[in-house]
């Protein structure tokens, strides 16, 4: 393994991250205690024993696994396996590590990486659900993958066993992209029956973990996989579960991350599948949704913050402002023509095709990015009107 090899693998800054990270001691939020302290991460790695001592919540133990991090071999062990199993290792400031994650209370420090995660990936929705689910679940599942693959947006799941796998694979169906993460290293797949389908997801997405390259799939593992997934989305998505589904986890998290929860509901007659999902409908958790529309339009209502291009992003230690707005998002040449066509009275997909010129297939598409930005709504009989707003700076003229 030559250096270059390693390079491809790593940067130079999320090597050094890496060094807390294996050390197995510091996660997200004492590391933005220990950048708060001390300033810098490099001023966390190079402080003494005693320096490290003085931080809150740092004993004799975690500063002593700090302080032996510097010189301790297993980061390049760590390169070297990583870059055997064709796993790049990013980090927050990586330009590759995805901008939705990186502003929830406890972004992933590393994250281990098999495929490609592209900046459209940030338009995402999770979609979560037991794993022993019914036909019927199984069946909503790809549906639903293939829907909004097909729309264009990137489907998160975890691969496990039931709706995960099956919402993949619907994604996979519908031509569009799928981000799978894992509970465990990237060394192995698991379920290890979903290797091919793995190798599927890497092909039209990424397959993703924060746990080092050997890391076993133990059950303490999971609720830390599931806050990457609901990082990455704008909603989630839950499709049959019970009670106590860890699907209902991921799902809870979308109110502390500032994301939209979805449930669709089941049948009645299979509490053990639906009593979670049911559950989180009653008690306004989760909205309703049976079909794609419901999904865009609930996105629409927030859609200021949706498919946009992220002009700044929080660094570890920093706070984002609680009253800073975004900008409007900016718009294709394709996009502004649609709108241009839609204000003008163009309801229907045949008669923006018309107008633009454009052909049927990128009309649709184009109609689901604009929803998504929050500027059009789709309305029954599939017409689509302006979402008028007094924020809308765009002109359509």
């Amino acid at each position: 393994m030559t250096t270059g090899d390693l390079d491809v693998a790593i940067s130079d800054v999320a090597r050094r991250y890496l060094k807390l990270h294996l050390t197995g001691e510091v996660g997200p939020i004492r590391l933005r205690k220990l950048i708060n302290h001390f300033g810098s991460l490099d001023a966390v790695l190079s402080a003494s024993m005693g320096e490290l001592q003085r931080v809150a919540g740092i004993g004799p133990r975690i500063a002593e696994s700090i302080f032996r991090s510097r010189s301790d071999d297993s980061v390049d062990r760590e390169m070297e396996r990583a870059a055997t199993c064709g796993v790049r290792i990013i980090c927050f400031e990586d330009d590759d590590y995805p901008r939705s994650l990186r502003n929830i209370p406890d972004p992933p420090i590393c994250l281990y990486v098999r495929g490609r995660i592209e900046p459209t990936d940030c338009v995402a929705i999770a979609i979560v659900g037991t794993r022993r689910c019914s036909h019927y679940g199984r069946e909503q599942a790809i549906r639903f993958g293939q829907m909004l693959g097909g729309a264009g947006l990137t489907v998160i799941s975890g691969l496990a066993r039931g709706i995960d796998s099956h919402a993949h694979r619907g994604a996979l169906q519908g031509g569009g992209r799928t981000i799978a993460v894992l509970g465990n290293g990237l060394a192995s797949i698991y379920p290890p029956e979903h290797q091919p389908l793995a190798e599927e997801v890497i092909a039209a997405g990424a397959v993703i973990s924060e746990f080092p390259i050997d890391s076993q799939p133990v059950p303490e593992n999971f609720p830390r996989r599931n806050r990457i997934i609901t990082g990455l989305s704008l909603g989630v998505l839950v499709i049959e579960a019970g009670k106590r589904s860890g699907a209902l986890i991921t799902a809870r998290l979308a109110a502390e991350y500032n994301r939209e929860a979805f449930a669709l509901p089941g049948r009645v007659d299979r509490p053990e599948l639906t009593a979670g999902v049911h559950g989180m409908i009653r008690d306004g958790q989760a909205k309703l949704v049976t079909c794609l529309e419901d999904v865009l339009d609930e996105l629409g209502q927030v859609g200021e913050i949706m498919g946009r291009e992220v002009q700044t992003s929080v660094a570890p230690g920093e706070t984002e402002s609680a009253g800073a707005v975004p900008a409007m998002p900016k718009l294709t040449a394709h996009e502004q023509a649609v709108l241009n066509a839609v204000v003008d009275d163009a309801e229907d997909a045949d008669a923006i095709a018309s107008k633009t010129g454009l052909d049927p297939g990128r009309v649709m598409s184009t109609l689901t990015s604009l929803q998504l930005k929050g500027l059009i709504r789709q309305l029954p009989g599939h017409r689509f009107v302006h979402r008028t707003s007094d924020k809308n700076e765009h002109s359509a003229r």
